[in-house]
């Protein structure tokens, strides 16, 4: 009975130890201007646990550090996409995409071109 109260705590203590606090994880998110830099990463540092965002606007790379035991990527991708970014999992709604200016409508292939001069 005592081995068994042992490998209970034990069990415990691993799953309470499993989530990381500091959780890396990298995503690309669509997007072409240093307008969307700063909408994408607001919109992730504004997530509870997030710590760290930074997106770059030629790779269209997201760089996260997060708290696992406060949101996932689930969480971030939802967030993201409210404010009018597609993820790979996750597409903003017409309304979100409509609201950004009209130099981040990344849809919009005359947009994207534009920006390939920058």
């Amino acid at each position: 009975m005592k081995k068994l109260g042992i490998l209970l705590v034990m069990l415990i203590g691993m799953t309470a130890f499993s989530q990381d606090k500091n959780a890396r994880a990298t995503m690309e998110v669509d997007g072409v201007c240093n307008m969307c830099k700063e909408r994408i990463e607001k919109a992730c540092i504004q997530t509870k646990g997030v710590k760290s965002a930074v997106w770059n606007v030629n790779t269209h790379e997201l760089s996260l550090i997060y708290d696992a035991r406060k949101t996932d990527l689930a969480t971030i991708e939802t967030n993201i996409a409210a404010v009018g970014h597609d993820t790979k999992n996750v597409v903003a709604t017409e309304d979100a995409y409509n609201s950004l200016h009209n130099c981040c409508l990344y849809r919009d292939e005359k947009v994207v071109d534009d920006h390939k001069d920058d």
